[in-house]
């Protein structure tokens, strides 16, 4: 096998370009005929999910994962990052309570696990207590590796190392990530990994009628992220020297973790994180991740034991599939559900949701997304009739301000809205038509939807509180620093010993 560090030169090559490019070219033809014959249709509807995590060693300060604790999770960009998955269940009232026992079981064992390693794992959107050489030199530090400069804290994997040494090239050879409060410059990607996220799945059974959901989904991107704010802060020690408290808590945005992101890896022209277009056909979801911006290629000869079968067959298209980092974006592939029939599918991630404060809020998301799209399409709404740009508008207005934000809507009725007392009695609304379509019962779709909806009632959310209490103890005499540790100690107190966020409430 080629050694990691060659395989990120031969990955920026001209000639890795053209074979890379080639393939595919010709794994997209093959798709479209896949999609054309109806291979990718199923009986049902199935959900799935991501939930990433940090952890943190006995002084709440971010620490790397010990290599013992990956035997119950998955790794990721980080080396302090972590990522727990659920295998797919069909969408009814049996698979959202198997989603949440697994992860609940697969969440229990990484803890138990990282406890016996010496540190623990936190179900939050974005630490904020620093490590202990501080939080710039932790996440701008690198080391040469045979004359190619690599970021340290960066899980040593290859494609990794590649996308962050291509974009780095893209930027000039610094990152700058500016958002309110702080303005620096990183020489890798890695604060990329300041956040972490959830991402619900839902696959659709008929892959004619994917369009519909997907863009339903965009226009619903506002609204539902501004439920789940949960990253207003980055860590104390990040802000600019002489930054006033008072107007960063004023001008912060309720969810960074899209500015993270966004400024890490966008340079490209055009920008590969971002809202993504509508889709007319089907074959839009093949056709825009060919024509998007090239980054970072690898080819299925260079990783030991690359997947066989369907997935082998488009692995170039699906690694090219994983640098389309869309907000919401559709996944072709997946492996058989018991009891929905079809061994491939078509599925939309829906990626804007931070790491919710517990796992029952998690799942309530899997259960808003999928019954809300259920719900919406079932009924013809017409949402779908809303402006793409508003729906761009839309969900940055929750990025900045949560809940306060500017939301577009369009009501059952035809009528374009931004009165959040509207929208979000429809969203809730057709969540719960959608989860009855599904034939799940009133007390399962409760028990995941009621606290979000309480969430709504209180105006408050994982971001809107931990605003609050860094504004309390700043009244309080406190610095920023030392208020932002408070916050983030109390929170990860709350969330170990709360079944939901709406119990703090």
């Amino acid at each position: 096998m080629t050694d990691s560090v060659e395989l990120v030169g031969q990955s920026l090559s001209p000639a890795t370009r053209e074979t890379f490019e080639d393939r595919v070219d010709d794994q997209a033809a093959f798709l479209q005929a896949a999609l054309e014959r109806g291979d990718l249709d199923t009986e049902g509807f199935a959900i799935g999910l991501e939930l990433e995590v940090y952890a943190v060693d006995d002084d709440g300060r971010l620490t790397p994962i010990p290599e013992g604790v990956f035997e119950q999770c998955n790794k990721e960009l980080g080396r302090h990052n972590a990522e727990l998955n659920t295998d797919p269940d069909p969408f009814t009232a049996d698979g959202l309570d198997a989603q949440a026992q697994a992860l609940e079981e697969q969440w229990d064992l990484a803890q138990t696990a990282a406890s016996d390693h010496g540190c623990d794992l936190v179900l939050d959107a974005m630490w904020t207590t620093p490590p202990a050489e501080g939080s710039v030199a932790y996440l701008g530090d690198t080391a040469d590796h045979d004359g190619t400069d690599l970021p340290t804290n960066m899980r040593s994997v290859p494609r990794y190392w590649a996308i962050d040494r291509h974009c780095v090239e893209l930027a000039g050879g610094a990152v700058p990530f500016d958002v309110p409060g702080t303005s620096v410059e990183f020489p890798t990607i890695l604060f990329e990994s300041l956040a972490t996220s959830i991402q619900p799945h839902v696959q659709i059974p008929d892959a004619a009628q994917f369009p519909r959901y997907h863009n339903l989904g965009i226009r619903t991107l506002g609204p539902v992220l501004a439920l789940g704010t949960n990253s207003p802060f980055l860590p104390g020690d990040m802000y600019d020297e002489g930054a006033d408290p008072e107007q960063l808590l004023a001008e912060t945005h309720h969810e960074l973790r899209i500015a993270a992101f966004e400024q890490s890896v966008n340079h490209t022209d055009p920008p590969k994180v971002r809202v993504p277009e509508d889709l007319h056909s089907p074959r839009d979801a093949v056709d825009h991740v060919v024509a998007d911006p090239l980054l970072a290629p690898f080819l299925a000869e260079w990783v030991e034991g690359a997947k066989k079968g369907f997935t082998g067959d488009i692995w170039e298209f699906d690694h090219k599939r994983g640098t389309f980092w869309r907000w919401l974006r559709g996944v072709i592939g997946g492996e058989h559900v018991d009891g929905i029939g079809g061994r491939r599918s078509i599925r939309i991630e829906y990626r804007p949701l931070p790491t919710q404060p517990s796992i029952r809020d998690t799942v309530g998301f899997q259960a808003l997304v999928g019954g809300l799209l259920r719900g919406l399409v079932a009924a013809d709404h017409p949402l779908g009739d809303l402006d793409h740009d508003a729906a761009e508008r839309s969900f940055y207005e929750a990025v900045e301000n949560g809940l306060d934000g500017e939301l577009a809507w369009i009501t059952a009725d035809g009528e374009p809205t931004s009165d959040s007392e509207t929208v979000f009695a429809e969203v809730f609304e057709y969540a719960r038509r959608g989860l009855e379509q599904q034939g799940i019962d009133d007390a399962t779709a409760s028990r995941y939807l009621d606290p979000l909806e309480a969430r709504w009632e209180a105006r408050t959310t994982p971001s809107q509180w931990k605003i609050d209490r860094a504004r309390a103890e700043l009244d309080a005499g406190a610095s920023l620093e030392d208020a932002l540790a408070t916050v983030q100690s109390e929170y990860a107190r709350l969330s170990r010993d709360h079944d939901t966020f709406a119990d703090w409430l």
